[in-house]
């Protein structure tokens, strides 16, 4: 098998990734009884260029491994290679030289900035962790420059984070994320503390600027509609594992697990009558806990499918017969196979 070039081999790599938090009983002496399995056991490529939507019900792990693609936190288990270097591996110096590369924009653009700060010091402040970046003489300069990139007045660079609308201050977050020339930038729920008309004006910028700079995102959201406007492929998870993942028209088109069959049924359509299968999948009852998860699939509790080999054995993700994308499901098949209620 022919090796793999540098720029063939995908920038972000991560392999069987695990993150499981302790909990504990007592006051005085605390005990473990229990582990909340956030992250389970992820397998993801993230390529040059490209965009990963990473999509999920709230409480699935999307967020944890949002922190751990940054490695602001450590995982229990498994790696993530960055150009083929384990982050968790290197050493203070590396990683903070790593993290250069690797930015993050993140979920409420209200908490997201110090209301004590100047936009400018804001955009400015990665320049102060690295100042080989750029010169002192140069900072003032390079972040109007960084403001008018993402649609903000440059003049506007001594204005507070309160005198911005939601929108405006999202864009100074993806400025300051800008700031540092990063390589991968990791979206967590960018655009849904905002206007449904903010959100498309947001995604748009962010489109605009992986063309204009090559950036890879790994974009993280709940919102199906979203991730498909600006992923080049999906992965779908739920509790704290990925269950398919494949191209924008693979997923949206033909998914073939459960879970990602009763997300997109869920989705609203503006033509009743062009809905074609996506007829209303009702799941019974809650998301289990991820403290305790169901033996086996782990979707299997509120599966329409189910059946006994479902909690013996846990489905490996890969490609099932007639499928051109991996999904973890014993009974993976199109929609049109499916039966909805």
């Amino acid at each position: 098998m022919p090796t793999q070039t540098a720029e063939e081999r995908p920038i972000l790599e991560v392999e069987r990734l695990v993150k499981h938090y302790p909990v504990t009983q007592g006051v005085l002496f605390k005990r473990e009884v229990g582990r909340v399995k956030a992250v389970d056991g992820v397998d993801l490529e993230l390529r040059r260029g490209e965009t990963l939507g990473v999509v999920g019900e709230s409480g699935c792990g999307k967020s944890t491994l949002a922190r751990l693609l940054l490695a602001a936190e450590k995982p229990t288990a498994g790696s993530v290679r960055f150009e083929g270097r384990d982050i968790f591996a290197l050493s203070r110096r590396d990683l903070r030289a790593l993290r250069r590369r690797i930015q993050m924009v993140l979920q409420d653009p209200y908490s997201s900035l110090n209301p004590r700060m100047t936009v400018g010091d804001i955009v400015g402040e990665p320049f102060d962790i690295h100042p080989e970046v750029a010169p002192k003489g140069e900072r003032r300069g390079r972040v109007k420059e960084l403001l008018e990139v993402v649609g903000l007045d440059p003049d506007h660079v001594n204005r507070y984070p309160h005198q911005f609308s939601g929108g405006q201050r999202q864009r100074v977050g993806i400025a300051r994320a800008l700031a540092l020339r990063p390589d991968v930038i990791v979206c967590d729920e960018p655009v849904s503390a905002l206007d449904v008309s903010v959100q498309a004006q947001v995604m748009n910028l962010l489109s605009d600027l992986q063309n204009e700079f090559g950036l890879a995102y790994v974009f993280i959201a709940h919102d199906l509609a979203a991730v498909r406007h600006i992923s080049d492929r999906v992965a779908v998870m739920y509790l704290g594992k990925v269950v398919e993942i494949g191209d924008e028209e693979q997923i949206y088109e033909h998914p073939t697990h459960p879970y990602t069959q009763a997300l997109l049924s869920a989705v609203p359509v503006p033509d009743p009558d062009s809905r074609g299968w996506r007829d209303q999948i009702t799941l019974e009852g809650e998301p289990p806990s991820p403290i305790d998860p169901p033996s086996g699939c782990r979707f299997r509790t509120r599966c329409w499918k189910a059946q006994d080999v479902c909690a013996e054995e846990e489905p490996a993700l890969t490609e099932r017969d007639g499928s051109a994308h991996p999904s973890a499901c014993h009974f993976a098949a199109e929609v049109e196979d499916t039966v909805t209620t």
